[in-house]
């Protein structure tokens, strides 16, 4: 349910930004999906370091 409503806030903050015709407050595409896999990469490094401890 939470990715509905992260969806929704995108797409209103999008149509908000281009009606005020500012540049979109993402990066690119390739820079955008980059970023995601490093936190979920991120994510999984820390699960495992934490069990180590």
């Amino acid at each position: 349910m939470e990715w509905i409503q992260a969806l929704l806030a995108g797409v209103v903050l999008g149509i908000v930004f281009k009606k005020l015709k500012l540049p979109a407050p993402a990066p690119g595409v390739f820079a955008g999906v980059i970023g995601i896999f490093g936190v979920v990469v991120g994510g999984f490094v820390g699960t495992w370091l934490l069990q180590l401890i």
